[in-house]
């Protein structure tokens, strides 16, 4: 893979002469070193400023450029041969964008994994849907029921196939009573078949450390007859699907199986009954789903806040309406880290201000997380004794640059990171920064990605090897200095500084020629 030509296909600054040049070197490797050739042509591809003619060149190239072209808009069905271009083709039919005909003749295709990627696009004319329902390859027809319409959802969860039910219950178009049915298993008619059974002797029990390497049954898969593991995979695919009604699912409050009580402790909407059962569950991992859930009433909540099981504690934090007593009381026994609470997202001015004065450090810093704060209370965040407190409100908006150095002068490399994330700091404090000692490496990566760094903060920031990247691909940075980092050692710095649209387009010229010439001299020796 050659990172420098990637860059610069990607450059904004690329002229649409040297455009041209890289696509019929995309074009000329296409023998010698495929892989290449398909990086650089998919560079290409994305470019949103490629003329009629470059889009064409590279959509005749191969069948996956046509695609990629597809996607970014830059073919439409005009364009298109579905006979030698067929996953063009499916593009755009998922789109929407392409007759039925097309279809039509790829519902019909020979190769099975075609017909597996048409089954999932959408408005299908209702021959090609009932052409693909009843398509030999069992993948096909089971990707139709993930993604078809209602109407043949219905008729699907009858399939005897129980793998094709399995889909039809993942599928969020079904019908509510189908998924009931589904999860419940009161189909009107039992699944005849299974992978399990398709292929083994039953009864029998996959090997989860399978040695077969032709085998492609799922771990723990098993049948007796009664294709007891895909209807557990249906209970589990209805569970997840929220189409699914409530009400069938709650008999799964004492299933034996852990992860289907986890996923129905996370289902919105539970009844007090099923949520008594499970907040007395003996996982904690049911708990801890149930404690995270938003329609879980305070009743609930405060009963779980003696809950020391892992996990749980921490998931009660994150609840939207958990009361403020309970919050506060939990943050000091659990580490919430630099994130904002959704209680505190929705905090009022007078519990900010309550909270910003509280005696504990760890409840101060749950309202400097926010970045809407009255004035008053960012303020007084900002000149907080505690260097936690001060590096969560550190990147707030509104803050002077003497706020800011007071900060840094306070705690030091704590709160280095944070103050160079504050979108008021000034070029002069940013370049400052990146030269504080003892470095702050975080800092050094937040000024790399900021738009308004100046260069000397940039050059500061090359000497660290992860600041180094998003330094390298900085329009700010000196021209010169762009293009010494084309030889840089990391591969990623190369294409940054590649893509970089302030590289001169001299620079760009004279790589695109090295590499029209290597190019000939390896088509010569061919």
């Amino acid at each position: 893979m050659n990172q420098l030509l990637l860059g610069i296909a990607a450059n904004p600054s690329l002229p649409s002469d040297l455009t041209d040049r890289l696509i019929a070197v995309a074009i000329a490797d296409a023998d010698a070193d495929a892989d290449a050739a398909d990086d650089l042509a998919s560079a290409l591809a994305h470019r949103t400023d490629l003329s009629r003619a470059q889009t064409l060149a590279l959509a005749a190239r191969c069948d996956d450029d046509a695609a990629a072209l597809v996607h970014s808009g830059g073919l439409t069905a005009a364009d298109i041969d579905p006979a030698t271009r067929p996953r063009a083709a499916l593009a755009l039919l998922d789109a929407g964008a392409a007759p039925p005909e097309w279809a039509r003749r790829l519902a019909e295709d020979a190769d099975a994994g075609r017909r597996w990627a048409l089954a999932s696009c959408p408005d299908l004319p209702p021959d090609v849907t009932e052409r693909l329902a009843a398509d030999p390859d069992l993948d096909v027809v089971g990707e139709l029921a993930a993604f078809t319409t209602p109407e043949t959802a219905t008729r699907l969860a009858g399939h005897p196939h129980a793998e094709v039910r399995r889909a039809v219950a993942a599928n969020e178009a079904t019908p509510p009573a189908v998924l009931a049915a589904l999860a419940t298993g009161a189909c009107a008619y039992p699944a005849e078949r299974c992978l399990v059974c398709d292929r083994e002797e039953i009864p029998f029990v996959h090997d989860p450390y399978c040695p077969r390497p032709d085998c492609d049954l799922r771990a723990g898969a098993s049948c007796d007859g009664s294709h007891e593991s895909t209807v557990y995979d249906t209970q589990l695919a209805a569970l997840q699907n929220p189409a699914t009604p409530v009400e069938a699912l709650t008999g799964c409050a004492d299933h034996p199986s852990v992860l289907l009580r986890r996923e129905l402790a996370a289902r919105t909407g539970l009844s007090p009954e099923v949520c008594a059962r499970l907040a007395t569950d003996s996982d904690p991992g049911v708990r801890g789903e149930l404690a995270g859930n938003p329609s879980l009433g305070e009743p609930f909540i405060r009963a779980l806040e003696a809950d020391t099981g892992y996990d749980v504690r921490r998931r009660l934090l994150h609840h939207p309406r958990i009361p403020l007593d309970v919050l506060t009381r939990l943050a000091d026994l659990v580490t919430v880290g630099p994130t904002l609470l959704p209680r505190i997202a929705t905090a009022s001015a007078a519990e900010l201000a309550d909270l910003s004065t509280s005696p504990t450090a760890a409840v101060r810093m749950l309202p400097a997380e926010r970045r809407d704060l009255p004035p008053a209370v960012r303020d007084t965040l900002a000149a907080d004794r505690d260097a936690r407190v001060a590096k969560a409100v550190a990147p707030h908006p509104g803050l002077t640059d003497t706020q800011l150095r007071a900060m840094v002068t306070a705690h030091g490399v704590q709160v280095v990171a944070g103050v160079a994330a504050n979108p008021d700091a000034s070029p002069t404090l940013l370049a400052d920064l990146a030269r504080h000692s003892p470095p702050a490496r975080k800092a050094l990566t937040a000024i790399a990605r900021r738009a308004d760094a100046p260069a000397a903060a940039l050059i500061a920031c090359l000497r660290d090897r992860k600041a180094r990247r998003p330094a390298a691909g900085h329009p700010t940075l000196p021209a010169s200095v762009i293009a010494g980092l084309l030889a840089d050692d990391d591969w990623h710095v190369v294409e940054a500084a590649a893509s970089n649209p302030s590289l001169p387009v001299g620079v760009m010229r004279e790589a695109v020629a090295r590499e029209e010439a290597r190019a000939a001299a390896a088509a010569g020796t061919s």
